[in-house]
């Protein structure tokens, strides 16, 4: 596996890689920042460690230009730990946030844990259906009457609780449970987050109103002639 780390700090940089070549992870720092969409794409990597603060554009920029053509798993690391700054960081499309200074045991678990959660998974993983739409799990992807809308790692996670529920309620709790298992951050907050993005890809294919809400409770997918 191999792990791309944006950070202008070399010396945090050089660090976490070589916590990573010991636990031999291959591992890519990038020292051009200007550029960084070009080293992704020259080295596919598999996981991205990606600081907020950088010169030219910030991380929350980075994350959103990677995103328009990868789902990529996504870390920020930040020595900004605002709870903004972490649901803005779920909003540009992260899959989730370290604050500095940075344990380096606990980042080595978590890009172990999301790295086994996003790649076993969709290897292991097929197609859904509900409704007429197709959540395509190893693709990443909604598909609804030839429109396509791509997921991040996350989002692919949510639905794919929603789809196993064909269209009965499911808690926050229980998709909390499924997506994050014990993330420390995540919570109700991020997870609405995810939600919004969620809904507004569905509706750029022409599902406005696939995902409802019960008020104090959860979500489910709503089929024709369900009632509201």
């Amino acid at each position: 596996m191999k792990i791309m780390i944006i950070e202008d700090d070399l010396t945090i940089a050089k660090e976490l890689g070589k916590v990573f070549e010991k636990w031999q992870f291959e591992v890519v720092i990038v020292e051009e920042f200007e550029y960084i969409i070009e080293a992704f794409r020259e080295e596919q990597p598999q996981l991205i460690l990606l600081d907020v603060n950088l010169p030219y554009y910030n991380g929350y920029y980075w994350c959103r230009e990677i995103r328009k053509e990868s789902d990529i798993p996504i870390i920020f690391i930040s020595s900004v730990s605002d709870r903004m700054d972490m649901i803005m960081a779920m909003q540009m499309g992260a899959d989730d946030y370290i604050p500095k200074p940075i344990d380096m045991q606990f980042m080595v678990s978590k890009v172990q844990a999301l790295l086994r959660r996003t790649y076993d998974f969709s290897m292991q993983a097929g197609n859904m259906e509900f409704a007429g739409v197709l959540l395509d799990i190893p693709k990443s992807k909604v598909i609804y009457q030839g429109g396509q809308a791509d997921l991040t790692f996350t989002e692919l996670q949510i639905m794919t609780t929603l789809f196993q529920h064909k269209g009965e309620y499911v808690s926050r709790e229980a998709i909390l449970d499924d997506c994050w298992q014990n993330n420390q951050f995540i919570d109700d907050n991020t997870l609405a987050v995810n939600m919004t993005r969620i809904r507004k890809k569905l509706k750029s294919i022409g599902l406005d109103n696939f995902i409802e809400t019960k008020k104090n409770y959860g979500y489910r997918l709503k089929g024709e002639g369900d009632s509201v």
